[in-house]
């Protein structure tokens, strides 16, 4: 059976109580995320060399259109809705409730590895090949950039047990909490020169986020709210770009010294109350549409490999500069921000769209059965354990790529670190033996 038939098949099945907007908007975050990547990332042949810059640099006014494209705020607040809806199923059975973390985990993780495996073997044999290893790095780093997301995520849902808590103890305040916290954070860092606790908002802004989440699972009573967090969104990034000087651009833009994504300042707050609100706006309207067959199909369909596209996206994009610059940097001698570079972009993307198809065939399997188990999943500290091995590595590859200067031309630690996390908290490797010596499959 195809993909569509099957999304077709899974569309005819769901449940009517199913949130229907939380996966549309899961599917369309991720996906502006794939077509941000591939529009900004502006790769160009000059005097024989390959060059690579970002289109917010020799673009200026684009760093505006990141208002719309820096959605992730948008995914952590889904992620907030879709971990309370499994946390409190997850109650009702002590076995589920135990094995809640593995299996959220496996699912984020598991198709990570492969993502690993093969850009540490492309490091390893293009270093013994002598390619550039400023080269190899840079590209290692660049396909691997999707990570950095998914390690903050990974951690946010280790941690599940404890917000899901904190929601139904504090309600609301618990996110006042977080808002207040970034805040003092961003003061601490900007008005008094300590500028290495803006880590920390990692956690202040990113669970606020997850915790506005789990306020939409609640039931958001009335549509006054949704207006006075469009309101206050919209209000806060006049004060923090217009009168504090914040970068306009919602994402990390060369050369400038303060970034409002890495670390995230209070700005992901702002952007991230006003999709919020403008979501809570709509989500009746949406889940009406979605109520069609084809529409929802469609959802089901980009939510199979979702995760597949998100972290193979920027390796399709270096596997078509690659074949650009060994074609004489055909398709790259086009001056960045021209009109004939702006005509250029759909066959661009299309030519991304096209090396994707192999990546999602190949690698989609993995994605679904992450889905499945026969076997018994570690229990949440052994997950909790490996996901912090795993989030550790992951880190480090997000910032410098798979190659090191070594034996190996890999960049061991790191790499051991993830792929260790992954099979420490998706594995039972005791249950998994005992069902090989009884001959289960």
């Amino acid at each position: 059976m195809s993909l569509w038939e099957q999304a077709k098949s899974a569309a005819g099945q769901t449940p009517p109580y199913r949130n229907r907007t939380a996966d549309f908007f899961r599917a369309a975050a991720i996906t502006v995320v794939i077509f941000g990547h591939w529009l900004v990332s502006v790769p160009y042949y000059v005097d024989g060399s390959l060059q690579f810059t970002i289109l917010l640099s020799t673009q200026p006014w684009t760093q505006y259109v990141t208002w719309l494209m820096q959605v992730m705020p948008i995914f952590f607040f889904v992620g907030g809705f879709s971990n309370a809806a499994s946390w409190a199923s997850a109650q009702h059975d002590p076995a589920k409730r135990r094995a809640w973390q593995a299996s959220r985990l496996k699912r984020l993780l598991m198709p990570i590895t492969p993502l690993i495996l093969l850009w540490s073997l492309f490091a390893s044999i293009a270093g013994y090949a002598g390619l550039d290893p400023d080269i190899i790095r840079t590209a290692s780093q660049a396909a691997l950039i999707p990570v950095w997301f998914l390690a903050v995520y990974i951690m946010v849902t280790v941690i599940v047990p404890i917000t899901a808590k904190a929601w139904e103890k504090f309600g609301l305040w618990s996110v006042a909490f977080l808002v207040f916290g970034a805040a003092m954070i961003d003061f601490i860092a900007f008005a008094g020169g300590v500028g290495w606790v803006r880590w920390s908002n990692y956690a202040f802004v990113w669970l606020g986020m997850h915790q506005l989440g789990y306020w939409w699972f609640g039931g958001v009573k009335n549509k006054v709210a949704p207006v006075l967090l469009i309101a206050a969104g919209l209000v806060s990034l006049y004060v923090l770009i217009g009168l504090l000087g914040y970068p306009v651009a919602m994402i990390s833009v060369p050369g400038e010294e303060v970034s409002n994504t890495r670390p995230p300042t209070f700005a992901m707050f702002a952007i991230g109350f006003t999709q919020v609100g403008l979501i809570l706006l709509v989500t009746d309207k949406v889940a009406n549409w979605l109520q069609n067959p084809k529409p929802w199909a469609v959802v089901i369909l980009v939510g199979q490999r979702i995760m597949t596209v998100y972290l193979w996206h920027l390796t399709a994009l270096l596997i078509v500069v690659g074949l650009m610059f060994l074609a004489d940097g055909f398709g790259l001698r086009m001056l960045p921000g021209t009109s004939e570079w702006w005509l250029s972009r759909p066959l661009w993307i299309a030519a991304m769209s096209l090396v994707m198809l192999p990546l999602i065939f190949v690698f989609g399997r993995l994605e679904s059965g992450s889905r499945q188990s026969h076997v018994e999943p570690p229990g949440p500290l052994r997950s909790a354990l490996g996901a912090c091995l795993a989030c550790g590595g992951l880190t480090f590859l997000a910032l410098d790529g798979t190659y090191a200067n070594n034996t190996l031309g890999v960049n061991i630690i790191p790499v051991s670190l993830a792929i260790a996390g992954v099979a420490l908290s998706t594995i039972n490797w005791r249950h998994s033996s005992k069902n090989r010596s009884n001959g289960s499959i």
